[in-house]
Formats: structure tokens, sequence, C-alpha cells
């Protein structure tokens, strides 16, 4: 497990059993050092789930340049080099398993959310095009698009928005659970995933069917 707060990784990573490396990936230095920690702690690398992602909202014509910044460089950018650094050690050993974490809102975009839907549909074309890049080598690249789902980021949205997306989803118009993405990124990490590579799949409720 990798991020930069190191109370909310410590704990975390002691509540999964999980080795803790703290590490901003938006630097190439550090997301480096990263991988090659857990190249030392466990002898190789053949998945790596890029989940980490911020929001600064505002509508467009409000947002700070810094802000929009901000978050495609945590989004976007710290998911290119952790797929990078990641990818140089599973060509080696000719497989292995990348997984992004990209939005609902990266294929039909959100108002106030101008730079996380960039963030987010960057991720879904990167995805696309690592998979035609690693596909030669054993690697399958593939995304995971949630919809509204239950988390400390969305609860921090005001209601009307939370009413906006929960009136689109089908499945009786419940927000989905932080269990539900898990599933999808357990599938996509697994070997029952092994012919499946640039595809990217909605965990929604059916939110995108209108």
């Amino acid at each position: 497990m990798v991020d930069v707060d190191e109370d909310i990784l410590a704990q975390t990573a002691k509540e999964l059993g999980a080795k803790a490396f703290t590490a901003d990936i938006s630097e190439a230095e550090q997301t480096e050092a990263a991988i090659a920690d857990a190249i030392d702690k466990y002898g190789s690398l053949e998945i790596l789930i890029n989940n980490a992602g911020i929001t600064r909202d505002a509508l467009a014509i409000r947002m700070k340049r810094e802000d929009f910044e901000a978050v495609l460089r945590v989004n976007l950018t710290g998911s290119f080099l952790m797929s990078k650094a990641a990818a140089r050690v599973m060509m080696k050993s000719r497989y292995g398993k990348i997984v992004n974490m990209t939005s609902v809102v990266g294929i039909n975009g959100n108002a106030g959310q101008a730079n996380y839907s960039a963030s987010k549909g960057g991720l879904i074309a990167m995805t696309k095009t690592f998979a035609k890049e690693f596909g030669g080598r054993g690697i399958r690249v593939n995304a995971i698009a949630p919809g509204f789902i239950a988390t400390e980021m969305t609860a921090s949205l005001p209601q009307q928005a939370i009413d906006g997306f929960l009136d689109k989803v089908a499945l009786n118009r419940e927000p989905g659970k932080p269990e539900d993405v898990a599933n999808a990124a357990l599938f996509l990490a697994s070997s029952a995933s092994d012919y499946i590579t640039g595809s990217v799949i909605p965990v929604d409720g059916g939110l995108l069917i209108a």
C-alpha cells in the first residue's frame, strides 16, 4: 500500500496485514522507490491497482489553475508514473495486471468537476493505450469506472448532487458500497480475467444506462 498520509496508511495496512510504503505518487523518484521497496519485500510484482485520487471541485469559471493541476497530478500523472515503474518489472516476467480506478464522470463528465472528469477521462484513454503497448509482454491493463459509491469523498457532496446521482441509478436508486468496487478489482486482478485487456468496467448500478 502506498500513500502520502502516514497515519491513515499505517492504520489501513495494519487492518489488511499489508506492507505500507509512504510516497507521493506524483513524483517519479518516489514511485520508483516504492516499487523497488515492494520488490525487496515480496520478491516480485504481479498486480498494481492505481486507486489514489483527490478532488478539488468548483465550476470551471471559478476553478483555480492550481486546483485543476493538483487533481491531474495525482489522479492521472500519479497513475502514469506508478504504471511505468511497475510495467518495467512486469515485462521481465512477461506477466502482470494493472487496474486503474477511473469514474463514470470520466465518461459522461460532471458539472463542477472539470479537473476530476478530465483526470478520469484521461485515465481511461491511458488504460487503452497501455493495454496496446504492454499486451505483447503479457500485461493486462483494465479500468473500473465506479458510479456513486458511499465513501468519505462522496459524503462531502451537497445533498442535491447526491440526489441527482441516485435518481439515475437503476438498482433501487441506492449508492454502491466500496465492496462492490473491490469485487471488480479482485476479478480483474485474478486469472479469471486473463483474456481481458483495455476494458472499462462500470460499477455503477446502471447509472450510465440513461
